[in-house]
């Protein structure tokens, strides 16, 4: 998997990027429960009026507050409110006020007149107090400390004419009995004051309320606006990364593959390569995109969460505790369980895609043998076997989901349960309730987060290591470091000097001691039994495998010292199943050298191939479409145009790997005269299971059992080599072979 992470490094800037917008979007999340609970404790139950510091006070209900202030106290009041009547305003201003306030056509009113917020947060945690000590005053708390006060007395300025020690004793008993109560609720009680006052005053109560509800509202809007924008940005900056990050590994595993020996083909089935190329970085991919949406957005949330809800209230701090633990309790088990599943299900996925393989590419024979039933219980098998995970997995995920949001829910009631109490008792209001509810959600939310990413990540990382043993694959057959060239006069002569091969991890040797040469001008042709190693011996030439000891030369240099792209440029390859790929047929015959191969070429080619009235028959000519694997052209005419394109490359050097075999034997004869007669100065190797074939090559070379038994020409060979004669007297009559 780190391996698999380690490709994302050329997408460092989009991936900070999105980092730094998925804080911007937790940013947002974390913002709007405290605003929501504003709109409650502030907007609804105290009116719009946020602080218990007055922005308007009549002077004679002020001249009462300070009574229970200290000096100290006193002149932060008097430097933050000034002082307005009729006397010292101008008209105009006086005008203005009055509009505003009503109350001040009867007195004077102090204005709060500073921007000051350390100063104004001062006032908030004292004037809170002098209000519920005037309030107190007001009910009669001051007859009971002083009983002889006669009836009728004003209070106020009872206690203005106390002596200073005897005010001081009174005001710190008041203190006392504001210890118990949580400044909170000192400030919530002392603006039910000052709305009263506002009232008085002549302010409109309904308008600020109104206007904090809605400016509050239209914060949170532009917020959760802004938090879209970033998630909106970030889901598109994961989505991009994320498949940039799929189409790199598609290109490097397909590119990998390219450049695998038929030996690294043997440690993986086609089948697996397809899924490891398709779906395994598909779930890569998504891991990837859950990766940068989720993994990382989820930590900040949650660590945002828990410091905004143990600042909102610490005495339900356990609550969360109590959540995060029951789901991490869940999902241990429910990984612990889904684990193995989906370990199995990549495997599944292979076999299922191997099966289909196999009976598309056989369904000749399977109709042929009547085991449509036999192939369709194989397929059933395997079809089970990813079902029943599949089923497995899926039924793991609808326990997690309804458990999880049962806890939520849980959770949700507790809170409300514990909130209930605490508002009771006074310690919190019903809107830090609310917002402590959100955070919680939000906590639990981000373990729901990583718990749905940690469900994912086993099948992910499965498929990581599956994509890296593909990666990882050690090329066998490669570029040497100080590669060799060629003389611009490439002649294209192919030496064998003592070549003995044998499969990697095989005992046998397939080939032993081979050594000849195939001169330019000159047809060299290989017979033998089945399994003598004729086509092993061809496809040393390309380095589709290195000999294991030995050399092989072209034009005196080693092809081991030469890099594959020099060899392969000089070899025209026509395989014992003819190939064709998906577009037309010039572009079929073009493949190996497009840009240099000129329609004349092409249709000398086909010419010589004998494909020349097919295609002609055909509405397009060589325009005509090829459909996938040529299946829209017979067996024969497919080996025609194969030869055909190695024709049309101009090698010095053709090898046919059994390539005349699809072909009748006029055709066969026909292809044969025309090669003869058009191509002069190659190097020809020819593999054949037929006499006529080779009969007239320069040089038959006759294997058994991976050793040359016999070279010469077809003459000679019948008179000195028995293998080459029991195979022509297999297929020839020995009246021909007389006459031969």
């Amino acid at each position: 998997m780190f391996k698999i992470i380690k490709e994302l490094k050329p997408f460092s800037i989009f991936i900070i990027i999105i980092i730094v917008l998925l804080l911007a979007q937790a940013m947002t999340d974390l913002a709007l429960p405290d605003y929501m609970s504003n709109i409650v404790n502030v907007g609804i139950q105290q009116k719009g009026i946020e602080r218990a510091v007055p922005d308007v006070i009549r002077v004679s209900e002020m001249d009462k507050l300070k009574i229970f202030l200290t000096e100290e106290e006193n002149k932060l009041v008097d430097r933050n409110y000034k002082l307005i009547s009729k006397e010292n305003l101008t008209k105009e201003e006086y005008n203005n006020y009055l509009k505003k306030y009503k109350a001040l056509e009867n007195e004077s009113l102090y204005i709060l007149d500073t921007s000051n917020e350390e100063d104004i947060e001062k006032i908030n945690s004292f004037l809170g107090k002098a209000i519920l000590s005037k309030y107190g005053v007001e009910k009669g708390a001051l007859k009971q400390a002083m009983p002889n006060l006669p009836e009728g007395t004003d209070p106020f300025m009872a206690l203005k004419s106390l002596p200073k020690e005897q005010l001081d004793m009174l005001k710190a008993e008041m203190d006392k009995q504001f210890k118990d109560i949580p400044q909170s609720i000192v400030i919530q009680s002392a603006i039910n004051y000052i709305k009263l006052e506002y009232e008085a005053v002549g302010i409109d109560m309904n308008n600020i309320q109104s206007n904090y509800i809605l400016s509050t509202g239209g914060i949170m809007l532009l917020i959760a606006l802004l938090g879209m924008i970033a998630s909106v940005i970030v889901g598109f900056l994961g989505a991009r990364v994320s498949a940039s990050l799929g189409r790199n590994l598609r290109d490097k595993v397909f590119k990998k593959v390219t450049s695998f020996s038929d030996a690294e083909f043997d440690n993986f089935s086609t089948a697996s390569l397809i899924t490891r190329s398709t779906n395994d970085i598909q779930q890569v991919q998504l891991f990837v995109m859950l990766l940068l949406r989720l993994v990382f957005y989820a930590p900040i949330l949650g660590v945002g969460g828990v410091i905004r809800a143990l600042n909102t209230n610490t005495s339900m701090a356990w609550i969360v505790g109590v959540g995060v633990v029951a789901i991490l309790i869940l999902v241990g088990t429910l990984f612990a369980v889904a684990m193995p599943k989906f370990k199995k299900v990549q495997k599944f996925v292979d076999k299922v895609n191997l099966v289909m393989r196999e009976s598309l590419n056989g369904m000749m024979v399977i109709r042929a043998f009547n085991t449509q039933q036999t192939e369709e219980e194989k397929f059933d098998n395997a079809n089970k076997d990813l079902t029943k995970t599949h089923l497995f997995v899926s039924r793991i995920m609808t326990v997690m989901m309804p458990t999880m949001m049962l806890i939520m829910n849980g959770i949700m009631l507790l809170i409300i349960w514990v909130g209930a109490h605490e508002i009771d008792k006074a310690n919190i209001q019903v809107g830090d309730m609310m917002a402590f509810m959100q955070y919680a959600m939000q906590i639990i939310m981000s373990f729901l987060m990583i718990s749905a990413v940690s469900l994912i990540l086993p099948r992910a990382s499965v498929s990581a290591q599956r994509i890296g043993e593909v990666l990882d694959e050690e090329i066998t057959i490669k570029d040497p470091e100080s590669p060799k060239q060629l003389n611009d006069d490439i002649e294209g002569s192919i030496e064998f000097k003592n070549v003995c091969f044998k499969y990697p991890g095989a005992e046998e040797y397939v080939l032993k001691d081979i050594s000849f040469t195939a001169k330019p001008g000159e047809t060299t042709a290989f017979i033998g039994s089945t399994g003598s190693g004729k086509s092993t011996l061809i496809n040393l030439i390309p380095r589709f495998y290195d000999a294991t000891s030995g050399v092989i030369l072209l034009d005196g240099v080693d092809i081991r010292d030469m890099t594959l792209h020099d060899v392969r440029e000089q070899i025209g390859y026509v395989p014992q199943k003819g190939v064709l790929f998906t577009g037309t047929i010039e572009s079929n015959l073009k493949y190996g050298k497009n840009s240099e191969v000129s329609n004349e070429d092409v249709l000398k080619a086909i010419e010589i191939a004998q494909a020349k009235e097919f295609v002609e028959e055909k509405e397009k000519g060589i325009l005509s479409e090829v459909a996938q694997g040529g299946t829209n052209v017979s067996g024969g005419q497919k080996q025609r145009l194969s030869i055909a394109r190695a024709l049309a490359k101009k090698p010095k050097v053709l090898i046919f790997d059994d390539s005349f075999s699809a072909l009748d034997f006029k055709t066969d004869a026909e292809l044969r005269k025309a090669i003869n007669t058009e191509i002069k100065n190659r190097t020809m190797l020819i593999v054949a299971q037929r006499i006529n074939t080779i009969k007239n090559a320069e040089k038959i070379i006759v294997l058994d059992e991976g050793k040359i038994v016999g070279i010469g020409t077809h003459r000679e060979l019948l008179t000195k080599c028995e293998v080459y004669k029991q195979i022509a007297l297999s297929q020839l009559s020995e009246e021909e072979l007389a006459y031969e």
